[in-house]
């Protein structure tokens, strides 16, 4: 029996070795659209920029499925603003949690900005189609302060 042991630990380090050697090569993403063959699928940044003219620039975003995006937010106005993602119908339940006397602040799909503040907001989105960005201060969304956002799949 401790022979059949000595005999199964080489056969055993070779397996574990030639395991952890096959994970070292890196992959290809599963989606190129925002990352060129053979680059790092690296964290994605799209700089935004929210005004007082209740517009969000770029209005319209292109992003890769599956790839960490981080969206780096810069508050030019004079007046607070949010950047919330989510689809319409998490923008109309925001909407409405705003309406209620919902107060701003930072949470996983969503941040909070006061005037001249730039934050990040880094988000994965899962599944390729679109969805928005959109800013609940009173009055914002329904003045238009959205954004469109392709996910890329």
């Amino acid at each position: 029996m401790n022979r059949s042991r000595l005999v199964l630990i080489p056969i055993v380090a070779l397996l574990v070795g030639a395991c952890s050697s096959a994970g070292a090569t890196p992959s290809t993403p599963a989606t190129s659209a925002s990352v060129a063959p053979g680059a790092s699928s690296a964290v994605t940044r799209i700089e935004v920029d929210l005004t007082d003219a209740l517009r969000m620039e770029p209005a319209q975003m292109s992003v890769p499925a599956g790839v960490p995006v981080t969206f780096v937010v810069t508050n030019s106005g004079a007046n607070d603003h949010e950047f919330y993602l989510g689809d319409e119908e998490a923008q109309m339940e925001h909407e409405e949690e705003m309406s209620m006397g919902g107060m701003t602040h930072d949470e996983p799909e969503g941040i909070a900005l006061k005037p001249g503040e730039t934050k990040e907001l880094t988000f994965t989105f899962e599944a390729a189609g679109q969805t928005l960005a959109g800013c609940h201060v009173a009055g914002h969304y329904g003045g238009g302060m959205k954004a469109t956002i392709t996910v890329e799949g």
